[in-house]
């Protein structure tokens, strides 16, 4: 229902910054002599080319406008591509983001970051969309981002299910719906498709509980919150019963709102330990049978350059991170480094918790985290953004409340009342009067406004702070070492001391394993030089030396480890100057010359 949008607060908040100078109604002139001084907060341009509102939830086509407003406002670091169209016929936009200038996109090691695709989950796009604008808007105002987005190529797509997030706005639903996306499923197979959604008895935009008064009923009203009902005790009687959620029985086959949006659940149909829906709950007909998920994968595969990821979620504040099952298995090499990341998510994300999926939450198969490491060599997390830390009470006896009473206080003392539609009474066609009341949509898995911006920066900056973590290959040294002469030509040992600047290897475990990308190369070039020999070693002094058995001007190595250093010798025919070049698919490219 579209006029719901207007009580969401989801209106578009974008305005690009003229040339035009203020008018002179707009133009505040101090007194003579007077200081002139601009106040600009710590964490924010004071002078944005594209002004976001970061407290408001922004639709499908408020998003594409920022989308495009950025592309258009950053031409030399930003770019705008669909992957295709969405089952409803939306653009599944991806926004690349790199100094374009500073080398080739592929040459830059890679970050990859979805959202939404729970799209009921809607801050995960506004936490998409938010580091995009951040990245953009503080290059050259901060150092560590102008040096993340000339080093780094970031791969943003802010909504992976597209058209429920419309859906979840402007039609009638829960905080919890449309997890799926928007496929038609005949959910109850009677051979009709979507007939039997949950219905808006009062027209206010949500979908809430009903309930009936019942001197037999097993509910009775909580004693502090009268609105709030609470399950009776074994011995004493209740005073209502709870009907469900708002809706009748629309197909008239004895049930209610057993027929909507597709049972499907578009994160548990990645190509990784997929199990069919009798063992996954959620899962589809095979992996990648969602068009939008296909796409998205399709793109990442294009792109091996990408060693790092995250997925935007709600609600819980946790860091998750696989194996989404517990038959599977993280090398202990790659927990390391997922366990120093999330740790450090701990410290920027307060009353978050860093996770296992499967033995902390709950069993997944079929996951995009697992995919995205297990078949991509991809280090990713999860993050479950919002927690009720933001709003916990203690009591006097220690420990937190509930949480039923916990977003009852919440709404009473900071919402004044907003998040909850107050029980009244409707007709129901079949059970005639009842009363329907409870959480808005808006309100439970996603933070009010004013939270939402706090929300965006925190996890942006966890996200950043892995990013800045991924591998980054450079050349540290070239020892030259003269042997004599050979051919009439000088005989030289060179040596190419290569190292990873960060705490993430160039390649993970499994990538190695089922060489899922090739190997880094260090080549050794000259305008007069013949290679001879060469020999690796992760030791300087080459106490174990590994020998080429071909193409000795080119040493391949497997991995180099986060922080670590890998050395090359080669003897060659002829004077300098020697250039050594390192290519790594996911930690860059590095050149040094030695001049002799």
């Amino acid at each position: 229902m579209r006029s719901f949008f207007c009580l969401f607060l989801l209106a578009l908040c974008v305005t690009l910054r003229g040339d035009e100078p203020a008018s002179k109604s707009e133009t505040k002139t101090p007194p003579a002599g007077a200081a002139r001084s601009v106040y600009q907060p710590v964490g924010a341009p004071a002078d944005p080319k594209v002004d976001v509102r970061w407290n408001r939830y922004h639709d499908y086509a408020a998003s594409t406008e920022i989308l495009k407003a950025l592309a258009a406002a950053f031409p030399q670091r930003a770019k705008l591509q669909s992957l295709g169209k969405s089952t409803e016929g939306r653009e599944m936009w991806v926004l690349t983001i790199t100094n374009f200038n500073s080398g080739k996109e592929s040459d830059k090691p890679g970050f990859w970051i979805d959202a939404g695709i729970h799209a009921n989950e809607v801050q995960a796009t506004e936490v998409a969309l938010y580091t995009a604008w951040y990245l953009l808007e503080n290059y050259g105002r901060n150092e560590r981002i102008t040096a993340l987005v000339d080093t780094r190529v970031f791969y943003i797509l802010p909504m992976l299910s597209p058209d429920s997030r419309d859906k979840h706005m402007y039609e009638p639903n829960t905080t919890h719906s449309p997890r799926t996306g928007q496929r038609k499923v005949d959910d109850d197979q009677d051979g009709r498709v979507n007939e039997d959604r949950a219905d808006d008895l009062d027209g206010d935009g949500h979908i809430t509980q009903m309930r009936v008064k019942d001197p037999n009923g097993r509910y009775k009203p909580h004693p502090d919150f009268p609105e709030l009902l609470i399950a009776a005790k074994p011995d004493e009687r209740g005073s209502y019963t709870l009907l469900g959620q708002e809706g009748f029985d629309n197909d008239k086959d004895g049930r209610v709102n057993e027929d909507g949006d597709g049972v499907y659940d578009p994160n548990r149909d990645w190509p990784w330990n997929w199990q069919p829906k009798h063992i996954q709950n959620g899962a589809f007909r095979y992996p990648l049978s969602l068009r939008e998920n296909r796409m998205t994968a399709d793109f990442i595969v294009a792109h091996p350059n990408i060693a790092g990821a995250q997925s935007y979620h709600n609600t819980g504040g946790m860091i998750l991170r696989g194996p989404g099952a517990k038959n599977d298995k993280y090398d202990p090499a790659d927990l390391a480094v997922y366990d120093l990341i999330g740790k450090k998510g701990e410290t920027l994300l307060p009353g978050y918790k860093y996770m296992n999926i499967a033995e902390e939450l709950y069993e997944v198969y079929g996951g995009l985290v697992d995919w995205l490491y297990q078949q991509r060599g991809i280090y990713t997390f999860t993050n479950e953004l919002f927690t009720p830390f933001n709003f916990h009470r203690k009591e006097e006896a220690g420990g937190y409340i509930a949480r039923d009473e916990l977003t009852r206080t919440f709404d009473r003392d900071a919402l004044l009342g907003d998040g909850f539609v107050k029980w009244h009474a409707v007709k129901h066609p079949q059970f005639g009067e009842v009363e329907v009341g409870g959480a808005k949509k808006s309100w439970i898995r996603q933070p009010p406004s004013f939270l939402l911006e706090e929300e965006c920066h925190r996890n942006m900056a966890f996200t950043l702070y892995h990013a800045e973590q991924l591998p980054q290959v450079a050349v540290q040294e070239i020892a030259v070492k003269a042997l004599g002469e050979q051919n009439g030509k000088p005989l030289v040992e060179v040596t190419a001391t290569v190292i990873n600047e960060r705490l993430t290897p160039t390649h993970a475990t499994n990538d190695v394993k089922n060489k899922i990308t090739p190997p880094d190369l260090v080549t050794l070039s000259g305008p007069n030089i013949k290679v001879l020999t060469q020999q690796l070693d992760d030791d300087q002094f080459f106490r174990t030396p590994t020998n080429a058995k071909r193409d000795p001007h080119e040493a391949r190595l497997p991995v180099i480890p986060g922080m670590g250093t890998r050395y090359v010798r080669w003897i060659v025919e002829g004077a300098g100057p020697y250039t050594v070049t390192i290519k790594s698919v996911k930690g860059g490219t590095a050149t040094k010359t030695r001049v002799e």
